[in-house]
């Protein structure tokens, strides 16, 4: 596989309350990947990048919402959504949060971060 494709293959991690129950339980992390990514590219991805061996991924599908806006419906772009199971999880975690980086799970990159909130 093309190495500047593993690095495009990852947008970022998935954080809510569903994701750190999984990394707690079961040893997984979830991500935020490429729509037109296979199992092989993300596994490869994820084990060149954070330096785990990856067990198993499986991928969800996720469709994007109907809103209603002044113009009319509109409609959220779909995503693919990959859970990753090996034995080392919460080093992967630990090893995502000492960046410092906060991710925007709305975003398209992971470039694109959340504002901080103001004081008051």
């Amino acid at each position: 596989m093309n190495q500047e494709r593993l690095y495009k293959v990852l947008l970022g991690p998935v954080i809510s309350e569903k994701a750190a129950g999984l990394a707690d339980s079961a040893n997984q992390v979830v991500f935020k990947v490429t729509t037109d990514a296979e199992k092989a590219e993300i596994k490869a991805a994820v084990e060149k990048l954070f330096n785990v061996s990856v067990e198993q991924v499986r991928t969800v599908n996720v469709k994007g919402k109907t809103k209603r806006t002044r113009n009319g419906m509109g409609q959220r772009s779909d995503w693919k959504k990959p859970t990753f199971a090996w034995l080392r999880a919460a080093t992967l975690i630990l090893k995502l949060l000492s960046k410092g980086d906060r991710y925007n799970g709305n975003c398209k990159n992971k470039t694109d971060l959340r504002r901080p909130s103001s004081p008051g």
